[in-house]
């Protein structure tokens, strides 16, 4: 891809009037108030699309956790809002009021320490950047540093993402677990659950997205920007040029951290909670998605591309929400056909599988071993093969037994002693009919 040295070329600056257009007069013109709250969801999810085009696209950094950076921006902002719906007015009726419900639950009598600083919102909105940034920059020198990357750093992406996610749910009483931070109401005194709160809020979001996209449009456009490419196509030679490709590294992760903590953010505000099901690993891969459906090279189409997706999901799921439940309804049904209805039942299926030949000679085995010991107990008989044998009594007696003719009977009786045994286990055994098996 070729960089021009103006800020737009003539096909960008289209792509970026359509995108205004769309964004600032289309939308928020023809959709309800649902629907733009809808929108501003899934514009969320750009923010993290476009720090992906710098990581991935341009610095060749593959990264499968940005839903860490994600989660950490949108609980930070939770975590205000939590703490402003949380005053004594509002939680009179806990054991420990002034606190957040699920600390009350899980017996926290003080605010933590960590919180303390969330009350003030020049704080949070610092600690949305900052934290995330941070921890970025700590996983990058960590990474990259020791030359770490790939398929390696994707995976170990993955890694940190399971690792945050399984810290949240287990510490309960100081995130909210697995239902995470709900009933956020207010911002400074402000309602933001009415419609004009929402709308609102959905301007505010795309003048940030726009900021974003100017940012990372700035980002391409300098000595950065080719520096990124030429480290994504040719890394050792960078190196060999007496570029540390480490440090860009890191940096184009720190920057999409950074967008993506922005995007929790808005995503707090607009949704109204937070959970971990937003940090994990199929969250991330989702975001990674909407960067390669919109082109992960292509700053507005990480735009479009995570409209679109998330489009079709909601599209999707409301269009055949049947289909689902007749394939659920039809999956029951034939599982509980493959089950036993009745005790009766279950039994009968027992008995029709001791007719199975493995059965068969098995219990014929055990009724053999039992008629020998109690015959040898009685003194009448030294080996089984006495008890299926033809020849006359007194050659298994214990006074006349020979090894020659002992090992005579053993070989002239093993065709009958096979016969002998499967008719007597056929004799013994239940008969019933055999169940037809059921597939699904």
């Amino acid at each position: 891809m070729i960089i021009n040295s103006r800020f737009f070329n003539r096909s960008e600056l289209m792509g970026f009037i359509v995108l205004a257009a769309v964004l600032f007069v289309i939308l928020p013109l023809t959709l309800d108030v649902f629907r733009l709250n809808l929108v501003a969801k899934y514009l969320t999810y750009a923010f993290v699309a476009i720090g992906l085009v710098l990581c991935w696209g341009y610095g060749g950094i593959l990264s499968l956790g940005q839903g860490v950076f994600f989660g950490l921006g949108g609980y930070c902002m939770a975590m205000f809002l939590k703490l402003e719906a949380s005053s004594v007015e509002n939680t009179k009726i806990q054991s420990t009021p002034g606190i957040p419900d699920f600390m009350d639950w899980n017996q926290i009598t003080a605010l933590p320490f960590f919180w303390q600083p969330f009350h003030s919102l020049t704080f949070t909105i610092l600690a949305i950047i900052l934290v995330p940034g941070l921890f970025a920059l700590i996983i990058g020198t960590a990474m990259f540093k020791r030359r770490v990357g790939g398929t390696y750093f994707a995976i170990i992406t993955q890694a940190v993402a399971a690792i945050l996610t399984i810290l949240i749910v287990g510490q309960q009483g100081y995130t909210g677990g697995i239902n995470g931070m709900t009933d956020l109401r207010t911002l400074k005194g402000w309602d933001i659950r009415p419609d004009h709160a929402k709308i609102i809020l959905y301007f505010v979001e795309v003048v940030l997205l726009f900021a974003c996209i100017g940012i990372a449009q700035f980002i391409r456009l300098t000595k950065l920007g080719r520096i990124l490419v030429a480290m994504r196509e040719q890394e050792d030679r960078v190196r060999f040029s007496g570029y540390s490709v480490a440090n860009f590294k890191i940096f184009a992760f720190c920057m999409a951290a950074i967008f993506a903590a922005i995007g929790g953010a808005m995503f707090a505000l607009n949704v109204g909670f937070m959970s971990p099901s937003f940090v994990g690993i199929v969250p991330s891969i989702e975001m990674v998605i909407y960067t390669a459906v919109g082109g992960r090279m292509s700053i507005f189409g990480a735009v479009w591309g995570a409209i679109l997706v998330n489009f079709a999901k909601t599209s999707l799921s409301e269009s055949f929400p049947q289909l689902l439940v007749v394939r659920s309804r039809r999956a029951v049904h034939r599982g509980r056909a493959c089950l036993p209805q009745r005790p009766v039942r279950a039994v009968g299926r027992l008995r029709a599988a001791a007719h199975r030949p493995a059965v068969r000679l098995a219990q014929a085995e055990v009724w053999l071993d039992r008629q020998f010991r109690r015959r040898r107990r009685a003194g009448g008989v030294r080996r089984r093969s006495c008890l299926l044998d033809t020849s006359p009594r007194t050659s298994c007696s214990r006074s006349q037994a020979s090894p020659s003719r002992s090992t005579d009977s053993r070989r002239s009786t093993t065709s009958p002693s096979m016969s002998r045994r499967t008719r007597s286990a056929s004799s013994s055994a239940p008969t019933a009919p055999a169940r037809p098996r059921c597939s699904i």
